[in-house]
């Protein structure tokens, strides 16, 4: 399924937002670009981890998914390794959750967007 587009309403939304959290932080840090710096890092990790998990919760779905598909790429029908394995969501918006995820091969990934137009 395709990822949601926003409207050109909601992305001038957006960046009165974005704007709004720039300005904040360049405050925050009081002319310390390397605090400013720190500031930006901590942020997109923490709305990232929003949107994917942390890697510890990823890495135990991998581990959950492997072996709910007895180690096999359910695109392919090929024998999965143990490391390096990604998993696919089915919908990006329902996240990373035992039913919108499977685990799959790096190249049958890619194949699998192409197919989908995804990249």
């Amino acid at each position: 399924m395709a990822n949601r587009r926003l409207t050109k309403d909601e992305v001038e939304k957006l960046d009165g937002l974005l704007h709004t959290i720039r300005s904040e932080l360049s405050a925050f840090a009081e002319g310390d670009s390397e605090l400013l710096f720190a500031f930006r890092r901590r942020l997109l990790v923490k709305l990232t981890h929003d949107e994917r998990g942390t890697p510890a919760q990823r890495n135990k779905l991998k581990v959950l998914k492997w072996k709910e598909q007895s180690g096999i790429c359910p695109l392919c029908s090929q024998p999965l390794p143990q490391k390096y394995a990604e998993l696919d969501r089915f919908s990006a918006s329902a996240g990373y959750t035992p039913e919108n995820t499977r685990l799959v091969h790096h190249e049958c990934h890619i194949e699998d967007q192409a197919r989908k137009r995804y990249l």
